[in-house]
């Protein structure tokens, strides 16, 4: 038996080489030295064959790998697998047999239990709590994995090659569904033929009952805590089981109905030929039947006719087409120069100076500059209205001005000595 920590440590040195082992013994389950290396070199391509070689012997070393008797192959350590797989998701379906076996284990706990409680026996109410305690794990973790591995049957059917036969791509998830789904959906029935809820809610009511006893009796708080935290469990089992059983009929089921109506159409469509190669196409087409219906045998689709370049060339030429000129405005060289006027705000403050005082600011700029644009006007207006260095006094009424092409309305600006 190898050293844990050495194993562990191996592990956490290998870890990519292990991920591939992982995955390529879904398909083998025993594994080959030339197949090992070959996921060696894919993990780590920068090692060399003596490297390779030392990863390989390092792993056996470790036990991560074992040797199989009898022969050379080697196989991953099942601990070692089972904790990869659990991390990857990676797992393989359970069986619904042990679901249903660790489910029923659950009313045995819970009447160990209620012995425990009725004969005052803590020893054996506190082991039957720790069993149901550890039952519900064990359930909670294979129906993650489970719903995790039905997740991957799916995605697997779904993406596998549309040119492979419906019923070869879909197998497995056939017998998934019949092996594993149907089996869960009878158990998780909320009738009286359902086993997991049912004894769920025995196992929370003798939980309940026997920490209310405790109470009462003034028994330890570890006790009473311990009989809490299981309840808590079981409670929370009961919604996760839910969960899963409603996401794998909702994965698979359609699947299933695809199958199903793939299946009835092919039939109808086999009858329908034969029917055709008897009485003919007009005589089985005339008047259809339910055995010669076809069930969504045919799709409407509206289309849209187009002539292609090529024709519409043709018959311009044969019609001597002459396409009408079109002249698109272009820009003019002064187009430019007349959105970007250049001016003196200098000069222009220096003659402001020499004004004062000016008792319309707008009316001033529009009688000295005339030829100034509208726009730039007015910037130069509102910037002189900004500069801290002037002293404006607005007047009461407003008054208009008239510029180029617009009339302003505003209320006059007095201007007086700078600051």
């Amino acid at each position: 038996m190898a050293n844990p920590r050495t194993l562990v440590s191996t592990l956490y040195t290998h870890w990519d080489t292990v991920e591939l082992l992982v995955r390529l013994s879904r398909e083998f389950a025993v594994l080959t030295s030339d197949q090992v290396l070959n996921s060696i070199a894919r993990a780590s391509a920068q090692l060399d064959a003596e490297a390779q070689g030392a990863v390989l012997r390092a792993l056996v070393n470790s036990d991560i790998l074992q040797t199989m008797p009898r022969s050379s192959d080697l196989q991953l350590n099942a601990y070692v697998l089972e904790f990869v797989r659990g991390l990857t998701r990676e797992h393989e379906l359970g069986l619904a047999a042990v679901l249903q076996a660790r489910v029923a284990a659950i009313r045995e706990a819970t009447e160990a239990l209620n012995e425990g409680m009725l004969g005052a026996d803590m020893d054996r109410a506190r082991g039957a709590a720790n069993k149901l305690a550890e039952l519900l794990r064990q359930i909670s973790l294979q129906l993650d994995q489970d719903r995790h591995a039905l997740f991957e049957l799916a995605e697997n059917a779904k993406s596998a090659d549309s040119s492979m036969p419906i019923i070869q791509r879909y197998r497995r998830v056939l017998e998934a569904y019949e092996q594993y789904v149907e089996p869960m959906n009878q158990m998780m029935d909320t009738g009286p033929q359902g086993t997991f809820y049912r004894y769920l809610e025995d196992a929370e009511r003798a939980l309940d009952q026997g920490r209310e006893r405790l109470s009462v009796q003034g028994a330890l708080y570890s006790h009473r805590l311990q009989l809490r935290q299981v309840a808590h469990q079981a409670k929370e089992l009961r919604r996760f089981g839910r969960l899963v059983a409603q996401q794998c009929a909702d994965t698979l089921l359609p699947l299933r109905e695809e199958l199903r109506q793939h299946n009835a159409l092919t039939s109808a469509i086999s009858l329908l030929l034969g029917q055709v190669r008897k009485r003919g196409l007009r005589s089985a087409l005339s008047r259809p039947t339910e055995d010669t219906a076809l069930p969504v045998w045919r799709n409407e689709r509206g289309f849209k006719l187009q002539l292609g370049d090529e024709v519409r060339a043709v018959m311009a030429a044969a019609r001597q087409y002459q396409p009408q000129a079109v002249a698109f405005p272009q820009d003019e060289p002064g187009d430019a120069m007349q959105l970007l006027e250049l001016v003196d705000e200098a000069a222009i403050r220096a003659h402001l100076i020499r004004s004062l005082p000016v008792e319309d600011l707008l009316d001033w700029l529009s009688t000295h500059y005339a030829h100034l644009q509208d726009p730039t006007l007015l910037r130069v207006f509102h910037d002189l209205l900004q500069d801290p260095d002037w002293q404006f006094a607005a007047a009461d009424r407003p008054e208009k001005t008239k510029l180029q092409t617009i009339r302003v309305q505003h209320y006059p600006q007095r201007v007086s000595t700078p600051q």
